[in-house]
């Protein structure tokens, strides 16, 4: 369980992992409304996107950058001294630098050896320094990385300045026990506030995001929807409902407002949101059978998770193959 009532911190990055979905690409206006949106929810940082496409990604940065909102925005770079440069250039304060750390992305992807991923990570955390910028260290394919190793890149980063490390589940391989055991290690290998970022190509994000937190992590990468590259990450809406009702653990966003969000998300990405769609989909509070039906007008407690009005829902009753007498004398009534 999350440490007493330590409040779990969202770092919402619908705007640059959540935009790498097949077919998703937000105009610099969409993102403007986005980021308005997100921040009025209460996600505690706003990934805005990566300054070194250019472009329209770097107008969209900018705006967002110029609304002055009430909530830290990083822009995302790679370990490169250049796009630090970029970010800055756009106005940027904070900065999360990606930083592969399994054998098989520095040898394959990089062509580095790990020490000079080491060595890499304290140069761009002096340029950083130099830059005026805040840094998370983003520790990409932490999942498969060698745990010795990565927990040496933690420290490096540490000693860099880091203002935190994000532990990634790039491919979505982890189960959650094992999150746990990998977040524990982190946390207790640095003094230094983890964060955990989830896949959800095995339909885990959001359990891996609980167990994470359980184990120690003091911040959670979402996005709206779960919208991301594959099968997306973990969904902000589910993430923020399960730590409220799972752990009891608190968070700044507003669970009145999350449907409305994820209308809006869904609209500007044109993603359809499916009818089972936890917390947000249109079935999500919707009844059919008799004998739920039957127990919902008795008390909704019996077949709801949690209140609708929690996330600004209502429950609604369906007639259909297996509706029961109950639901057809409470229609009866309804139409008078």
């Amino acid at each position: 369980m999350p440490k007493g009532s330590a409040v779990i911190r969202l770092n919402d990055t619908t705007l640059r992992d959540g935009e790498q979905a097949p077919g998703v690409a937000f105009s610099p206006r969409e993102k403007e409304a986005l980021a308005r949106a997100l921040a009025e929810l209460g996600v505690d940082e706003i990934e805005a996107g990566t300054a070194a496409m250019g472009g329209d990604e770097a107008e969209g940065i900018q705006r967002v950058l110029g609304l002055g909102l009430p909530v830290p925005v990083s822009v995302w770079c790679r370990a490169r001294e250049a796009d630090l440069q970029a970010a800055r250039d756009l106005g940027a304060r904070r900065v999360g630098v990606c930083v592969p750390c399994s054998d098989l992305m520095i040898g394959t992807k990089l062509g580095w050896r790990r020490e000079t991923l080491l060595r890499r990570v304290g140069d761009l955390g002096r340029l950083a320094r130099r830059l005026g910028l805040e840094f998370v260290v983003g520790l990409e394919d932490a999942s498969r990385a060698d745990l010795a190793f990565l927990l040496e890149v933690c420290r490096a980063a540490e000693r860099a300045g880091a203002v935190r490390v994000r532990l990634a589940d790039t491919v979505g391989v982890l189960a959650p026990w094992a999150v746990q055991a990998l977040v524990a290690a982190a946390t207790a290998a640095v003094n230094l506030p983890v964060e955990f970022h989830g896949h959800n190509d095995l339909g885990m994000a959001t359990a891996n995001a609980l167990a994470a937190a359980t184990a120690g992590a003091q911040w959670l990468s979402v996005t709206v929807l779960g919208l991301g590259e594959r099968a997306g990450n973990a969904a902000l809406e589910e993430v923020a409902v399960a730590l409220w009702r799972c752990l009891g653990a608190p968070t700044g966003v507003r669970l009145d407002r999350l449907t409305r969000a994820a209308s809006l998300v869904a609209r500007v990405a044109n993603r359809p949101i499916p009818p089972a769609k936890p917390v947000v989909g249109s079935d999500a509070f919707r009844h059919e059978s008799g004998i739920h039906v039957d127990g919902l007008l008795k008390t909704p407690a019996l077949y709801e998770p949690f209140p609708p009005a929690l996330v600004g829902r209502r429950h609604e009753i369906v007639l259909g193959k297996h509706s029961g007498r109950r639901a057809w004398d409470w229609f009866r009534r309804a139409a008078g």
